[in-house]
């Protein structure tokens, strides 16, 4: 399984953070939600039940008392009942005194003669008496709060219209306020009313609790803003070392990390150039050897070449030196015999020379169009009367070259007909020399196609005793030679022309004698 890469990884974690805040603050909201309507339904149940138990307790009272508007006994009642309920306040309120005065549209009106108008004088909004006996002052609370009196006269309304408790609230910043409102029984247009306040969600420490959790959501965006301003940086500073180890257009220039400015990556990009370094030494170094090994191996090269080079001419030079002798000991006709020979072993010192310069030149390839099957025909035809000598049949086949061009004319290749044709007579002189006597040499050139592109096949095949698998590249090498008499130099001058084309020159695979090929690219003459 492929792993992901590092900056994935943080934006991953960033959007996780994210995610975390945003599920918290939706927990949060629903938590306070929830906990501020258990607080506005328990708030609603006491105060409802502390009305009922006001409306009861006076409604119990009145019975025994003349006048069933006495509001000494209304506060007695209510000090008594308010008393033993912590943070309610509450009161009585007579409809007829409101509708008199106006407080409720649409009640009916009547004549009253136990001091409605009295009380209505005294309060318009037709409260009789109010008492906070838990109001946490200078003692019982008697004057009604005046920010709740529309709360509490619309649910006193309310019960009047509809003739059963009534509980309204209406919520304030994070709390609520609660009215509940309910009919005395026995006394005709008489309400009992209690207000209360709902607690803030979350209990008396939830503003705490909130807060704190504010606190710690905006820590976490911080965070979250910090990581992803982390993230970007780094990702940059990744890019930054991503383009110092892109190529470069200048190759010959190495590679320098510019340091990012980022702790971590300093260290890496540090380590990389302090290795850079490393490696540029190492290769300066090894330049150095290679230059050495190359001085050592041409010292070599040049020792091994002159101890051919004085192998080749001692023994010439040796029979040179014992022909003269004789010549000199003898009389005339031996004379001359003795110098014939002298001239032999000269020229074959002559051939040596000429070989071994024309392998030290370097082969310069004139290419030009050239006819293949009469360039090669004319060039195995210089050989003919050698290979009479040894009575051996010494032919050319063109049949595959012909088959394999396909249009008129299109035989004509792009090489250099001299140097090619000493590479040809090279190996047809080789194969002359090792075919037995009456044997058979055949040379052949073909057209080979490959995807690569086109190449000329040139093939010298004799049937001669054929060379083993261990020497096939040794034989090219200078000097290197399977007869007494033979320089060595002319396999390696075959090789060094076939290079010089972009080809090559070796031994093939024959079931019977030798096979050497020169196969060197077709290049078509334009």
């Amino acid at each position: 399984m492929k792993r992901l890469s590092f900056a994935t990884q943080l934006v991953l974690l960033w959007l996780l953070v994210a995610v975390v805040c945003s599920v918290l603050a939706g927990v949060i909201w629903l938590l306070i939600q929830s906990d501020q309507s258990r607080q506005v339904s328990l708030a609603s149940q006491q105060s409802a039940s502390a009305c009922e138990h006001v409306a009861s307790r006076y409604s119990l009272s009145a019975q025994l008392n003349t006048d069933p508007n006495n509001v000494d006994l209304m506060h007695a009642v209510l000090d008594a009942v308010l008393v033993q309920v912590p943070t309610v306040e509450g009161g009585f309120w007579n409809s007829r005194a409101a509708v008199r005065s106006g407080s409720v549209p649409g009640a009916a009106s009547s004549t009253d003669h136990n001091g409605f108008a009295s009380a209505s004088a005294t309060n318009p909004n037709g409260f009789l008496a109010y008492s906070f006996p838990t109001y946490q002052g200078s003692g019982v609370k008697r004057d009604i709060p005046e920010a709740e009196t529309p709360l509490i006269l619309r649910a006193l309304g309310r019960a009047s219209a509809a003739h059963a408790p009534v509980s309204d609230s209406v919520r304030a910043g994070q709390g609520a306020t609660v009215v509940s409102a309910c009919a005395v029984s026995g006394v005709t247009g008489l309400y009992a009313w209690t207000l209360t306040r709902a607690q803030a969600p979350l209990g008396p420490y939830g503003q705490i609790l909130i807060s704190s959790l504010a606190v710690v959501l905006g820590g976490i965006l911080v965070v979250a803003v910090v990581l992803g301003l982390a993230l970007r940086r780094w990702k940059n500073n990744l890019l930054q070392l991503e383009r110092g180890l892109a190529p470069q257009p200048d190759t010959s220039s190495t590679i320098r990390l510019p340091l990012p400015g980022e702790p971590d990556l300093d260290k890496i990009a540090h380590a990389f150039n302090t290795y850079v370094a490393h490696s540029e030494s190492l290769q300066q170094r090894a330049v150095a050897l290679g230059d050495q090994l190359m001085q050592a191996e041409r010292f070599a090269s040049l020792g091994r070449l002159a101890a051919q080079v004085a192998h080749e001419i001692r023994n010439p030079l040796g029979a040179v030196r014992l022909k003269i002798e004789n010549a000199i000991a003898s009389d005339g006709s031996r004379q001359r015999d003795s110098l014939m020979s002298v001239l032999v072993q000269v020229e074959r010192i002559e051939t040596q020379v000429s070989s071994l310069l024309a392998l030290t030149r370097p082969v310069t390839v004139s290419r030009k169009a050239t006819d293949v099957g009469d360039w090669l025909e004319k060039t195995v035809s210089a050989h003919d009367e050698q290979a009479a000598s040894k009575n051996i049949d010494l032919s050319v086949d063109l049949e595959a070259l012909q088959s394999d061009i396909q249009e008129p004319g299109s035989c004509c290749a792009n090489i250099d007909p001299a140097q090619m044709a000493r590479a040809v007579d090279n190996l047809v002189l080789n194969a002359i020399r090792h075919a037995p006597r009456d044997g058979k040499v055949v040379v052949e050139a073909r057209r080979i196609v490959t995807p690569e592109g086109a190449s000329l096949r040139l093939a010298v095949i004799d049937n001669g005793p054929g060379v083993p698998a261990a020497d096939r590249e040794r034989i090219f090498e200078p000097f290197v030679t399977g007869r007494p008499d033979g320089s060595g130099l002319g396999l390696a001058v075959a090789r060094e022309v076939a290079t010089a084309h972009g080809g090559r020159a070796y031994v093939a695979d024959s079931e019977h004698g030798t096979c050497f090929v020169i196969d060197i690219p077709w290049h078509t003459y334009s």
